[in-house]
């Protein structure tokens, strides 16, 4: 088993495959995405137990809003439905719970809900756990650029002082670890507009389990691929080289 300095410290997950699962089942696909549930928590509890700092769940892209309006409702109705049951219990096992994402773009009383999570558990520290609703990469990098823009604007910063560290002060989760391991779920192989400035050195681990049947194994298994790779950052390996 890993030891503590192979666990990573910030887990983030692209959880595909709602849609098919139920498919596979004759059922809706919003009877899939009610399943996800299930997978989350099991997510969470394992990263509890594993000592992972930080996990962010892409949960709604912007590119979400195109879905059908029925499934899109749905969704919405799923997040008021577990903010509403399952934010107490998180708060019971010391999770913070953060939003991430153009916020803008829900409804007041979502919006409320959102806010009201985020201040209950503000003050937890056992597991920060980053919820990505109409999110994308691109969008987080227009949005640091344009507070770039605003602060050389009002003076405070010069154009030739912008750098990776000026700029990504602010991304989303900049207070948060580096992202070290990206999960897809779903058997599709792509970043999908998710994290693209924190994936950069990121490993990344994708399967084909369907996201409602990615349990705490699940999350070992990946966690022990994590482990067992060497992370370089462009420097020559420093693992010696084996006889053929």
């Amino acid at each position: 088993m890993p030891g503590a300095e192979a666990v990573p410290r910030h887990i983030a997950i692209v959880m595909d495959g709602n849609g098919r699962w139920a498919k596979a089942r004759h059922r809706p696909r919003s009877f899939g995405h009610n399943a996800g549930r299930k997978a989350v928590r099991e997510v969470i509890e394992a990263c509890l137990r594993e000592g992972v700092q930080a996990l962010t769940l892409f949960a709604f892209s912007s590119e979400n809003w195109q879905r059908p309006q029925d499934e899109v409702g749905a969704l919405m109705g799923l997040f008021v439905r577990a903010l509403d049951k399952e934010v107490d219990e998180l708060h019971g096992h010391g999770v913070r719970l953060r939003f991430i994402g153009d916020l803008a773009a829900f409804d007041e009383p979502l919006r409320q809900r959102m806010r009201s999570a985020m201040d209950h558990t503000a003050g937890n520290d056992e597991l920060q756990v980053n919820i990505a609703v109409s999110y994308g990469g691109r969008w987080d990098i227009v949005q640091a650029s344009r507070q770039a823009a605003a602060a050389v604007a009002r003076g405070e910063l010069r154009v030739d002082e912008i750098d990776e560290t000026r700029l990504g002060q602010w991304m989303s989760l900049a207070d948060l670890p580096p992202l070290d391991l990206f999960i897809r779920t779903g058997g599709e192989c792509r970043i999908s507009n998710f994290l693209l400035w924190q994936v950069a050195y990121a490993e990344l681990y994708f399967t084909d389990t369907l996201w409602p049947d990615f349990d705490q194994a699940c999350l070992r298994q990946a966690i022990e691929d994590y482990a067992r790779r060497e992370r370089r950052y462009g420097r020559i390996s420093e693992r010696p080289a084996t006889a053929s």
